[in-house]
């Protein structure tokens, strides 16, 4: 992801400074030059690097530090206090009210994958249980409402917008009105991607918020724009006074400290981070998670978020057969099924502490084709097959051979199957019931405990298929 070498470079230096026999100001300064040159590098503004410094300077006194204080533990602790600072501006973002419509508007630079943001975010308030709606107000673009279209449609999202009307702010102020009109609790509106210099379409922007008076107002931003970010921003800020910001684009390789430097020039929170190209992947953004997965540390509020989606617990069924003790074939297929919709592996598993970040690097495509494989080959068991423990396969070894030919596999992929589900079947039993996981998911993941923690990443890692992870 973007960042990723950032943070590689942040835990180099804090790893030089534990293998120090004694902290003093020379090893401070060491690792803050490092660390410095690191963010610098990634494109973070210059006097944010400065003050910084300055701060954990501040902050970790080496030389009036008492001698029962860990130096160590206390610098590791300023600098990710100081980190988290960079992009957490203290400001609270706009959140929905349910029982009336809340009218998002979306604005931001040509390219920056605002149209798509639109739909990942109707996408994610419509997992939640909103009624979401897009309003596509782009005439500038040629195409743009064919996208937005596409998009909605794949998402089964309403949308609005005109082939025939030219006056974006009419377009506009027509979808607010019927969406409002049908009782939708979220209404976003997609306005034409501009540049801080085209002083026209600020104009427009200002005509469309003025025309439907959205409740918040988000800047989508590319987060590879380097350096150039905070003038972008800035200029954004003074048009359209934004209340929150968006990155995109945080899966690539660039360096993306051009996003820290808007969250500063602006005072605007981060709100949501666009991880790809696929509608799942646009991530809640909290400070500390984000600083600690930047750092490697992993953070489970993602998967927490992801497992709660999934409403698992209201599998009424499921639920009774592993209470009950019981889990047959039909009941891990569904878990595949499930397991599929929680997005790509490689993240699930990258949510989870303790578990090693390039885990599935270079995977991802193939892990996903051998889980559709696997529900292919169980796709060709017979009722009776899928409502058993396996048996069947083991008494009569014929149905092996049977599934084999029918799904065009071998004898071997069926046997490594039902080898899983007996894998499968005993850590399943630890997920649910009145004291299973599912259960038990906090509200805050960050009050688990860690033997809770240490569950969760037992049960998660047997839930992948191991061959899945083989590279």
């Amino acid at each position: 992801m973007v960042l990723a070498d950032l943070g590689r470079k942040i835990n180099s230096a804090l790893a030089d400074l534990n293998k120090a026999p004694v902290i003093d100001e020379q090893v401070l300064d060491g690792m803050l030059k490092d660390i410095c040159g690191a963010l610098l590098a990634s494109d973070v503004n210059v006097k944010l690097v400065q003050r910084l410094r300055t701060n954990i300077k501040a902050a970790v006194n080496v030389q009036e530090a008492g001698a029962g204080i860990n130096k160590k533990r206390l610098v590791q602790k300023t600098v990710m206090d100081e980190l988290c600072n960079l992009v957490d501006p203290g400001a609270e973002p706009y959140k929905p009210t349910k029982g009336r419509a809340n009218v998002i508007m979306m604005v931001g630079l040509q390219g920056a994958g605002k149209t798509t943001t639109c739909t990942k975010l109707a996408y994610h308030y419509q997992r939640k249980g909103w009624k979401t709606a897009l309003v596509c107000s782009d005439t500038f673009r040629a195409g743009a409402f064919d996208q937005l279209k596409q998009n909605a449609t794949k998402a089964k999202i309403p949308y609005y917008g005109s082939y025939t009307e030219t006056d974006p702010v009419a377009i506009a102020m027509e979808g607010v009105d019927k969406f409002k009109a049908e009782k939708f609790d979220i209404i976003i509106v997609d306005t034409s991607g501009r540049h801080k210099q085209e002083s026209e379409l600020f104009e427009e922007m200002k005509q469309i918020a003025a025309g439907i008076e959205p409740d918040s107002t988000i800047f989508v931003m590319d987060g590879t724009i380097g350096q150039a970010a905070d003038g972008q921003a800035r200029a954004f800020k003074e048009a359209a006074d934004f209340g929150s910001i968006i990155i995109t684009k945080m899966d690539g390789h660039a360096k993306g400290g051009g996003a820290i430097s808007a969250v500063a020039a602006t005072q605007s929170p981060i709100v949501f981070i666009g991880t790809g190209e696929h509608l799942h992947d646009l991530d809640r953004f909290e400070a500390r998670p984000f600083v600690r997965k930047m750092l490697g540390m992993g953070d489970l509020s993602d998967f927490v978020e992801k497992v709660q989606d999934l409403k698992l617990d209201q599998n009424k069924t499921l639920m009774k057969n592993l209470e009950s003790g019981q889990y047959s074939l039909r009941d891990m297929y569904e878990q595949f099924q499930q397991i599929s919709k929680m997005g790509p592996l490689s993240k699930l598993m990258g949510s989870i502490p303790g578990m090693p970040a390039d885990m599935m690097a270079g995977s991802e495509e193939e892990g996903t084709k051998r889980l559709k494989r696997m529900m292919c080959i169980m796709d060709s068991m017979n009722d009776t097959e899928l409502d058993s423990d396996s048996t069947p396969f083991y008494t009569q070894p014929t149905r092996v051979v049977r599934v084999a030919r029918g799904s065009g596999t071998s004898v071997h992929e069926v046997e490594e199957i039902l080898s899983q589900y007996k894998r499968f079947q005993g850590m399943v039993k630890t997920m649910g019931g009145k004291d299973g996981l599912f259960k038990n998911m906090p509200t805050d993941p960050r009050k688990m405990k860690p033997e809770q923690i240490a569950k969760m990443q037992q049960s998660m890692s047997s839930m992948i298929p191991p061959h899945m992870l083989q590279q």
